[in-house]
């Protein structure tokens, strides 16, 4: 039996799953949402409307982070971000290799025991696999098929099971958020 191969009339993007996206930006709010007011009820030296804005930020920095993708071609592959995050000094601004660039994919093991790929160019330098995609079985099936590398063991780096757990965590902590916001609404700086 003969496998046709993969021809990309256009190129495909693959975009980090939503699972991903919205189970880490609720845990970013959950986390940092009660805060300011714990801050105020406390009379914290931080004023609440600094954390507040710092909070702000880090959530758009949060979801600038989560905005990557992974676009593929007949030509090579390149990751990239939004356009509004690429002009910002403090994000990365992605990369990009060609097909015939690509001599190996390498794995490494993460400080919590994780398994991470990196492609190794013919230069030597190490490109960070994406794993967090929707798509992934997709996706490592056209990098097999464009570089001849064999991608059977590849897995996504956690399974979508852990991010609905996670989820769920945050839900749980998201009532946590209202029964203490409430508490802290009800501290003397706040009912005066």
């Amino acid at each position: 039996m003969t496998v046709e191969p993969v021809v990309l009339s256009s190129p495909t993007v693959f975009r980090i799953s939503a699972v991903i996206r919205i189970t880490l930006l609720s845990l970013y709010t959950v986390l940092m949402l009660p805060l300011p007011f714990l801050a105020q009820a406390v009379q914290a030296p931080v004023s609440p409307l600094f954390l507040a804005i710092g909070i702000g930020l880090g959530a758009i920095i949060v979801y600038g982070l989560l905005t990557e993708r992974v676009i593929i071609d007949e030509q090579g592959i390149q990751v990239t971000y939004s356009p509004w995050v690429t002009v910002l000094p403090l994000f990365r601004k992605g990369w990009s290799l060609s097909w015939s660039q690509i001599k190996a994919l390498k794995p490494r093991t993460t400080g919590q025991g994780g398994l991470v790929y990196y492609f190794l160019s013919q230069t030597g330098e190490g490109y960070l696999l994406p794993m967090r995609m929707a798509g992934f079985a997709k996706f490592v099936a056209i990098v097999q098929e464009k570089t001849g590398i064999d991608t059977t063991d590849v897995r996504p780096l956690a399974q979508p099971w852990m991010y609905f757990i996670l989820f769920g965590c945050s839900l749980l902590l998201g009532l946590m958020d209202i029964w203490t916001i409430s508490t802290a609404l009800n501290y003397p700086p706040f009912n005066n």
